[in-house]
């Protein structure tokens, strides 16, 4: 997902607080709480409870906002050599690595406080876990060892959801796994539409993904592929009754949108196919979690 760049501003210091709030990439966070808000919902047939609303967001966003800021430490060396990344607060040397590795186990730390003691535990150590996972598994082992690394790496950004769920239930229903494999199967044509786009930066800086290791064309034929596998994912709430008719037939425009893109993506003959790609594939994921959400609540069928 774009991450905001860091622009001039005299009024604020280098190291001021629109530095730190780059660490979080909030536009990220944003999505992440919004799918995690939709799992509460999902998981009661009433009002989710405020209180498991407000603390659940508030410490799901903290731990999110804690692996985004390990991401910034652990690759400030490559965001220094990629252009979409190279004006992020470290590389430009606005944060010092130690600070933002405090501020990362800070947040990380208020996270499980907030959760643990106002939500309960287990979505405390669910949430934990996923932010290592990410901050961890994923950004300093599996993004440089294997092409397949979004793939392994997305079962920890298909989580927010199912820490929605368990926010206001204390148990984790299958459903609320469905919901994870809707954004499990969602990442690896999310994220390597953004790599076709970024190949040259990402070979530069020695990052082994897909269309680094394989080649555009193997890639965008996984785009497709995992396009095609996502559509039959996100039939599946209607298929276990989870959701109702409003939602398939969201969904179903909602993919048919997606599957142009990836078709069009593998023919490779529009140089701007994969961010629009890219683009859509953001639209597309809160586009499905509106219409679980509203159907939820207005069943037609």
């Amino acid at each position: 997902m774009p991450n905001p760049e860091q622009t001039a501003d005299i009024s604020v210091p280098a190291s001021g607080w629109r530095n730190y709030l780059e660490l979080c990439k909030p536009r990220v966070v944003i999505l992440i709480v919004f799918t995690a808000i939709v799992g509460m919902f999902l998981a009661t047939p009433g009002m989710v409870p405020l209180s498991a609303l407000f603390w659940g967001s508030l410490g799901i966003g903290l731990a999110a906002a804690s692996g985004a800021a390990v991401n910034h430490v652990v690759d400030q060396r490559i965001d220094g050599l990629m252009a979409r990344t190279r004006r992020r607060p470290l590389p430009t040397g606005a944060i010092d690595a130690l600070p933002a590795l405090l501020f990362a186990i800070f947040l990380c730390v208020l996270s499980a406080v907030s959760l643990g003691l106002f939500v309960n535990g287990l979505t405390a150590a669910l949430a934990v876990a996923s932010m290592v996972g990410y901050s961890v598994v994923y950004t300093m082992f599996l993004k440089r060892a294997t092409p397949q690394n979004i793939v392994i790496g997305g079962a920890a950004g298909a989580m927010p959801p199912v820490l929605g769920w368990t926010a206001v239930t204390g148990s984790i229903d299958p459903n609320a796994w469905l919901l994870f494999l809707i954004i499990f199967a969602w990442t690896p044509p999310h994220f390597w539409a953004l790599a076709i786009h970024r190949q040259k930066d990402y070979a530069k800086a020695d990052i082994p993904m897909l269309p680094v290791t394989h080649g555009l064309a193997f890639t965008r034929l996984q785009v497709l592929l995992y396009t095609v596998v996502l559509t039959l994912v996100t039939l599946l709430p209607f298929i276990t009754r989870m959701s109702g008719l409003l939602y398939l037939a969201g969904v179903l425009v909602l993919d048919g949108i997606f599957l142009y893109y990836a078709i069009a993506l593998y023919a490779g003959k529009d140089k701007k196919i994969p961010m629009k790609t890219f683009s859509y594939s953001i639209l597309y994921l809160m586009g499905l979690f509106s219409f679980l959400l509203v159907d939820h609540y207005f069943r037609l069928a």
